[in-house]
């Protein structure tokens, strides 16, 4: 994936309402103003979004007649999961790191707890 499609990606997830969309679009296909519905917006704002989304990769328009559903794309959010995957396994290692540390460190308090009471 080039950096430029992640970033085109990224940006598009940032906005709430784009975000709101793809959820929609993950239970099937919708028209434009089935997606518009449940906003309180315009018509033409909500055309707006779905061209971010649509230049991210993040949804197609079909033609059915005089019906134009738009579809989820999921490859660029397949894109993203494998990207945030190196950092999770960056984050599952530190984690790991710092379980086995306090562990290094319980035994340690527990040693000295025993040390003191021979004493």
């Amino acid at each position: 994936m080039t950096e430029d499609r992640l970033d085109a990606t990224f940006a598009s997830l940032a906005d709430p309402t784009r975000r709101a969309i793809l959820a929609r679009l993950a239970q099937g296909e919708a028209t434009v103003n089935e997606l518009a519905e449940p906003f309180e917006m315009s018509l033409p704002a909500i055309s707006r979004h779905l061209k971010v989304l649509e230049r991210a990769g993040l949804i197609s328009r079909g033609r059915e007649a005089q019906w134009r559903p738009c579809r989820l794309e999921a490859g660029p959010l397949k894109d993203i999961a494998n990207w945030v995957e190196h950092y999770r396994r960056f984050w599952d290692a530190s984690f790991d790191r710092m379980a086995d540390y306090l562990k290094e460190l319980q035994t340690v308090k527990t040693k000295g707890d025993r040390d003191d009471r021979k004493n």
